[in-house]
C-alpha cells in the first residue's frame, strides 16, 4: 500500500504547533471517548523523561481505576511524544470525566507511600519509578487544568 493511499490518524490531523497543554476531547467511538491529557506544549524542547512517564502512569492509572468511574475506564497510558496520556472511559460525560481527572490528581498529590507496582513480580522496569517525578508532572498539570473551561476540551485549529 502506497502512503497517498492511507487515510491519517485522528491525531496526526491536530495541529500541534498550536497546541497548548490542556484537557482535550480526542476522539469518540461510540460510547468510549478518549481524552488528551496534554501535559506539555509539542515541539517545544521539553518533554517528560522516561521515569516521569512510567511514574504517572502507575499512580494515575490505579487510582483512576478506583475511582467512582473504575469501571469504564478503558485505559490510561503516556503518549509516545512525551508530551501527555491518553485515558479512554466510556459512558460518562467529558465534564464527569474532567472532575475525576482533577480529583485523582489531587490524590496523587497529597499521596504519601510507595508507589503502586514498585516491584520486580508488579513491574517490568520498576527501578525506573519516581513518586517525585510524578507529583512534579502532576502539580505543574493541576495548574493547567484549572484554567480549562468546558469549551477548551475541543482541539483549536
Amino acid at each position: 500500500m502506497k502512503s497517498n493511499e492511507i487515510t491519517p490518524i485522528a491525531s496526526f490531523t491536530v495541529n500541534h504547533e498550536i497546541l497548548d497543554p490542556g484537557f482535550y476531547i480526542s476522539r469518540i467511538d461510540g460510547n468510549i471517548i478518549t481524552y488528551d491529557l496534554r501535559t506539555r506544549k509539542p515541539n517545544y524542547g521539553e518533554y517528560m523523561d522516561h521515569s516521569t512517564m512510567h511514574s504517572v502512569e502507575h499512580m494515575f492509572a490505579t487510582l483512576v481505576r478506583n475511582s467512582e468511574i473504575k469501571n469504564d475506564v478503558v485505559y490510561f497510558g503516556p503518549m509516545g511524544c512525551q508530551t501527555g496520556f491518553y485515558l479512554l472511559v466510556k459512558d460518562h460525560a467529558p465534564v464527569e470525566v474532567f472532575e475525576v481527572v482533577k480529583a485523582v490528581i489531587k490524590e496523587i498529590l497529597a499521596y504519601d507511600g510507595e508507589i503502586f507496582g514498585n516491584s520486580a513480580v508488579e513491574c517490568g522496569n520498576y527501578r525506573t519509578l519516581s513518586l517525585e517525578a510524578a507529583k512534579k508532572e502532576l502539580e505543574d498539570y493541576l495548574e493547567v487544568l484549572k484554567k480549562v473551561e468546558e469549551k477548551d476540551f475541543v482541539y483549536k485549529q
